[in-house]
């Protein structure tokens, strides 16, 4: 430790003698420029006042009477010409060489009656006049540029005090957040629990020969909590915890980003135990290859002290490094490896369980009702991150108070639910009657196809109310349960319930509209990942041949294949996708006189619910649908009536599965 101690010492001696070196040449270097421009200045301002003449001229303007006094210095004469007292300031004044005329005095005194003088040489005068024009100004910009150097670089900093670090300080317990306050998380609350526990009980780790973990990367989708979890961890440890962007790093000013990373571990050290939190850190990890953008001087500097950083700090102080990133793909591996960051923490999307947990979180201080029923929500909301949530939660309570209630209710938190992910109803936005016949054909498309199919999710709400994002209308569907496998069939299912409202149209009007652009790319999307991702094509067999890049941000996929084969996956899909267009539409044809009761009546009420289209189907086709059991099974349920009704149609419904079930095969 002393020798570590004395090192340290050593090299901040060091660069305190370089920063004074460094600070001296740029005030020499000023002080020269500031000389230089002085005599350049007054050398201007000579020239734009003073004009030399010849003596013949000076006597010709004698002798023209614009001369108005004459002043004998030295071994030069200095004229001013004849001009009004109030323009004398503004007037050019000459000069030329003393000749040795006598009669020169007499004819001024006498003969052109000017009133002349000579300058009295004083030595002191020369001094002062040196002082006032050269030193005193060359000695008040050196004052200034010491008092504006010292107070620039005290700390460490460079001009300015951009070298100093802008961390944000949270000391011990300020944070205000704490690991209750983040749900859905566990794992990486378990990894981060342990971290706690090292820096707030360092001795029965390090009696085993544990050490320290040098630093955690906060990986995941953003809106996950990574940032927040973090702060968590600080409010945990009850230590100091500092914050920052990796972006405040990055300046225009080579060598400012290394300079700040110097400052903030100097900080660090001086307070350990602490943590520090560097979000989006890939704003300056980002790799030096030059695939990745490499090749910044100011970004590869700020990298490499980061580095050297990390290697330097004594991790028995207790200095945890947090890193957060949605990008980890494009971090440098230098960064990455053992011994800077010893941890890769996976902060994922809640599961269903989590997101029952995140609910609970953000409605904890949200006055409810008793019809709320937050694993209903969690089952309509897959996908979705921790701010999803809490933004839906807040959404509900704001839309109660609007309508003048004080408690929440399950159909407030719905409608929360559709404003996040369709946006808010168009009330402005009236359809005419042709459009709202189609738009209405459409969406019970839609749902009539996915009723029938077996795969599919139960139909929670059917509208025709248009959206701000762009949507006319929208079949919600509500998982019955979490789902982390996709069979074949469940894919081929949802492609085709997506092609139920193209078919609609197609069998109600003999036309097509652009209503189901959004279902075009969504049905194309999953044709495309069954070939070139799941292995599911016959024609490909297991070939990868897509590999998707910053999964936790859009998750775009890259072929990695030739032309040729790409052609061949293009007509891979397009069959995929006529296949369960011919199988959607045969459906809609099947139901036609269905498809227009249910239009109708969904037009006169513009918004009906799951309920409401299973009572009106049934009631129409004496079919029931039945609910499915999580294997994709039929639930046992019902009346003797009810069951007459389906042992009819069951040897119907059984050949059609039969024959669904050979098409689906061949695709």
């Amino acid at each position: 430790m002393d020798n570590k101690d004395s090192n340290n010492n050593r090299r901040s001696e060091e660069e305190r003698k370089k920063r004074f070196r460094i600070n001296l040449l740029i005030s020499l270097g000023a002080l020269l420029f500031a000389l230089f421009f002085i005599m350049f200045l007054n050398s201007e301002l000579k020239r734009t006042t003073e004009e030399e003449i010849s003596y013949t001229k000076f006597i010709e303007m004698l002798e023209e009477g614009n001369v108005g006094k004459v002043t004998f210095k030295s071994n030069m004469i200095y004229i001013e010409p004849n001009v009004p007292a109030d323009m004398r300031l503004l007037s050019k004044k000459y000069f030329t060489g003393y000749v040795n005329d006598t009669e020169l005095v007499q004819k001024l005194l006498n003969k052109y009656k000017v009133e002349f003088t000579a300058e009295i040489n004083d030595s002191d005068s020369g001094i002062w006049e040196f002082l006032l024009t050269y030193l005193l100004p060359i000695l008040g910009i050196w004052a200034l540029l010491w008092f504006f150097m010292r107070s620039a670089t005290k700390g460490g900093g460079l001009m300015g005090g951009v070298g100093k670090s802008t961390a944000k300080m949270y000391v011990e317990k300020k944070t205000g957040v704490t690991f209750s306050d983040v749900a859905g998380e566990e794992e990486a609350k378990e990894s981060l629990t342990e971290l706690v526990d090292f820096l707030k009980n360092p001795a029965k780790y390090k009696e085993i020969g544990a050490r320290l973990p040098k630093g955690a990367l906060l990986v995941g989708p953003p809106g996950t909590g990574k940032t927040l979890l973090a702060k968590a961890l600080a409010g945990e440890a009850g230590v100091p915890f500092f914050s920052l962007s990796g972006s405040d790093f990055v300046e225009m000013f080579v060598g400012v980003g290394a300079s700040r990373v110097r400052d903030l571990f100097k900080q660090a050290t001086s307070m350990a135990p602490c943590i520090i939190f560097i979000d989006e850190i890939d704003a300056i990890g980002k790799s030096r290859d030059t695939q990745y953008g490499g090749g910044n001087d100011e970004r590869e500097q700020t990298l490499n002290q980061l580095l050297s950083e990390m290697d330097g700090f004594d991790s028995s102080k207790g200095i945890i490094i947090l890193g957060a990133t949605n990008r980890p793909e494009v971090l440098d591996k230098a960064l990455l490896r053992p011994g800077r960051f010893d941890r890769r923490i996976i902060v994922e999307k809640p599961d269903l369980k989590g997101r029952i947990d995140v609910l609970k979180v953000h409605s904890h201080d949200v006055l409810m009702d008793e019809t709320v029923d937050l694993e209903e929500i969690a089952l309509a909301t897959s996908g979705a991150v921790g701010a999803d949530l809490a933004n839906m939660v807040n959404e509900a309570a704001i839309m109660a108070v609007k309508a003048g209630r004080k408690v929440v209710s399950q159909k407030d938190l719905f409608e929360a639910v559709e404003v996040v992910l369709a946006g808010k109803e168009k009330k402005d936005r009236i359809l005419g009657k042709e459009e709202k016949r189609i738009v209405a054909h459409h969406e019970i498309g839609h749902a009539l196809v996915m009723s029938m199919l077996k795969n599919t999710e139960p139909v929670q709400k059917i509208t025709i109310v248009p959206r701000t994002m762009g949507a006319l209308g929208y079949v919600m569907q509500v998982p019955e349960e979490e789902k982390y496998l996709m069979k074949k069939n469940e894919l081929l299912d949802q492609i085709t319930g997506l092609l139920g409202g193209r078919a609609a149209e197609e069998v109600e009007f003999d036309d097509i509209t652009t209503g189901a652009s959004n279902d075009i790319e969504k049905a194309t999307s999953i044709a495309r990942a069954m070939v070139t991702q799941y292995g599911m094509s016959e024609r490909f067999g297991m070939m990868g041949l897509e590999t998707i890049t910053s999964r936790y941000l859009d998750g775009r996929p890259v072929t990695n294949c030739g032309e040729q084969t790409e052609a061949e996956i293009d007509e891979e899909v397009k069959n995929i996708l006529k296949k369960c267009h011919d199988k959607a539409k045969k459906i809609i044809e099947d139901n036609k006189e269905v498809l227009e009761k249910l239009a109708a009546h969904l037009i006169e009420k513009e918004t009906i619910t799951g309920d409401e289209f299973v009572e009106i189907f049934e009631q129409e086709t004496g079919i029931r649908l039945k609910k499915k059991n999580p294997d994709g099974t039929i639930k046992e349920d019902g009346d003797e009536k009810a069951d007459e009704t389906e042992n009819v149609n069951e040897s119907e419904d059984a050949d059609e599965s039969d024959r669904s079930e050979e098409k689906d095969s061949d695709v």
